[in-house]
């Protein structure tokens, strides 16, 4: 069997294969909710194989959205329509996970085919929060300063949020501590300059990402796995480093967390990226190696011998595919060449082989 499709276990869930989907914002909710858009997204790539289905960002207050479009878990009445699809979602075969998020200065922007840029209050948007008053890049809102207080009650938010995913049938949770957002800001030394218990050195910078996993941990119990998404680099000369990271990750994986989910970038708007295949690859290998801690490889991963030398060189434990997986949503029971891992309703549309040639379509 090939690594891709050899089963893992983290804690007490069995995941079917190591072909997971990668949090991918739809911009498609109003006031939060889930709707029929979700279930079709996310159950497609269940009905496609993956291993694990994670969900876009799922903001754990209404001012933690990206955009007011986005998906919530700040209130109860978000987990009926939720629940529909981890049902769904585990009738298939597949494992259903939740990221949730707060995006901190980073909130109340438009969706991308809107042109991206801030939504002022007066048109429906609000004043972004984070941990110091300096905002991402010229165009954006300049955030207010979070209190102490303020950022306590977002950390019972985070609880509150990981206790509403369990009832909702999430097998799994990530939390999104990467891509310039707010718990990224609070690590990273350009965006936070404060002089409290959550600003200065690196024990205090980190303390947010490190008590909202230590308390989620406490929260969701010893069975369902945690995973972190982190910026491992983002590059820039005075900022988050790899080093940073890796003394990051062994925190995390102290308070309970699983697995790094290995991304980087987002919180410097000057950032200089080298986008080629599996660009992001060797900061998983380096967590990895350096926590012996479960990693995720993500980025610009497309075919299946990528994947598969990716798993067997011991650079990451799984893979995570984005829009790869946007453009066919299939790929993963394409990439196992077996008519017997499709469902038995397509079977018909394949030939009489008991094989498949694995075919990538874009």
């Amino acid at each position: 069997m090939s690594k891709l499709f050899e089963p893992i276990q983290i804690r007490g869930e069995i995941i079917s294969n190591r072909s997971w989907i990668s949090p991918m914002c739809q911009y498609s909710s109003e006031d939060g909710f889930s709707n029929d858009w979700h279930m079709v997204h996310l159950g497609s790539r269940a009905v496609g194989g993956a291993g694990l289905v994670m969900t876009e960002a799922a903001a754990v207050e209404p001012e933690g959205r990206i955009s007011p479009s986005d998906l919530g878990i700040w209130k109860d009445e978000h987990i009926s329509g939720l629940k529909k699809i981890t049902n769904f979602i585990k009738s298939q075969g597949s494992t259903p996970a939740i990221q949730i998020a707060h995006a901190g200065r980073k909130a109340s922007t438009k969706p991308p085919w809107q042109g991206r840029g801030k939504i002022l209050k007066e048109n429906g948007g609000w004043v972004p929060r984070g941990p110091s008053s300096i905002a991402f890049d010229n165009e954006s809102e300049i955030p207010k300063e979070l209190s102490s207080e303020q950022v306590e009650q977002i950390i019972n938010k985070f609880v509150l949020a990981a206790s509403r995913s369990v009832e909702a049938g999430f097998k799994c949770i990530e939390l999104h501590l990467a891509h310039g957002y707010l718990v990224h800001e609070f690590y990273s030394p350009i965006s936070n300059t404060r002089e409290d218990m959550y600003g200065g050195n690196f024990e205090n910078r980190t303390s947010l990402g490190v008590e909202i996993a230590k308390r989620i941990r406490k929260e969701i119990g010893e069975e369902i796995p945690l995973i972190a998404r982190i910026s491992v680099t983002e590059y820039h000369d005075d900022g988050w480093d790899v080093n940073s990271s890796i003394e990051f990750s062994k925190k995390l994986k102290d308070s309970g967390v699983d697995m790094i989910d290995c991304s980087s970038g987002g919180n410097y708007s000057g950032q200089k990226m080298e986008l080629k295949p599996g660009y992001q690859v060797p900061l998983s290998k380096s967590i990895k190696e350096n926590v012996e801690i479960l990693t995720g490889a993500v980025g610009l991963i497309t075919e299946k011998n990528q994947a598969e030398e990716i798993l067997n060189n011991h650079e990451a434990d799984v893979i995570f595919l984005g829009r790869e997986l946007l453009r066919n949503p299939y790929w993963t029971l394409y990439a196992s060449g077996e008519v017997d891992q499709w469902p038995v309703q397509y079977q018909r549309s394949l030939s009489g082989s008991k094989k498949i040639n694995y075919i990538r379509e874009n």
